[in-house]
């Protein structure tokens, strides 16, 4: 029984220093603690005092009796960005994770790895049925690892319900909201043609799959407005949001 208390205090100290994308030396910092002492803690082998677990508690902002709690909700070291194709999830999902001191995560980029080819091979050669597959099991994969990341999600997958609730439940979500014109721009100028390759209509096909998507992205627990925001505004206003619970 003591065992698992102190499994089940270490993983709640670990998660509530991820979820603050905080490094064991800042928690040993601000606790008082030996980075030594809370290694051991987050493994479920510290044998903590009342003392320590409030000094704890206070660098974490809480008490003893939440991180103590087995009712206490878990909480969520994923922060998943969201939107569509040009939204700024790999630029600002970089810097944020730098920022936060956290690795970053392409979900497309594990679904082109599983497959062993290219996006555009993939939905070219075997359809997106094959490409949803992928990517959900892409999704499992770094959830299950349970790892505090910045994920960077693929514009479509709020479009497969499964997925998406499961995502949301696991992940802190982050909808990077950018108007038509600017989701076309900046693709355009990373260089990538295709949103008007043999498409007259595209920019009519943008706005149409932008509008059926948006009441999807604005589930997510946070929205950001990155059209009259330079990344680095964008970025300190997602760590705000993250760190802070700010709106």
């Amino acid at each position: 029984m003591a065992d698992d208390l102190l499994s089940a205090l270490g993983g709640r100290v670990r998660a509530a220093r991820n979820e603050r994308g905080w490094a064991l030396r800042e928690l040993a910092e601000r606790s008082g603690l030996s980075p030594r002492f809370l290694v051991q803690l987050e493994a479920g082998g510290g044998n903590i005092s009342v003392r320590r677990l409030a000094d704890v508690a206070r660098a974490l902002d809480t008490t003893p009796a939440a991180l103590l709690s087995p009712s206490a909700a878990p909480a969520k070291p994923i922060v998943a960005l969201l939107g569509l194709r040009g939204a700024g999830k790999t630029t600002v999902g970089r810097r944020l994770a730098r920022r936060m001191r956290v690795p970053f995560v392409e979900l497309d980029e594990r679904v082109e790895k599983a497959a062993g080819v290219s996006l555009d091979e993939i939905f070219a050669l075997h359809g997106e049925p094959y490409y949803r597959r992928l990517e959900a099991d892409a999704l499992d994969a770094v959830l299950d690892a349970g790892e505090a990341v910045i994920l960077a999600t693929g514009g479509g997958l709020v479009a497969s319900p499964q997925t998406y609730t499961r995502l949301k439940r696991a992940a802190v979500t982050v909808w990077l909201r950018a108007r038509p014109e600017d989701h076309w721009s900046r693709v355009v100028r990373q260089g990538d043609r295709r949103p008007m390759a043999n498409q007259p209509q595209a920019m009519s096909a943008l706005r149409s799959l932008l509008d059926a998507r948006a009441p999807l992205y604005a589930t997510a627990d946070h929205t950001i407005d990155t059209s009259e925001l330079p990344v680095a505004r964008v970025v300190s206003e997602l760590y705000r949001k993250l760190t802070n619970g700010g709106e």
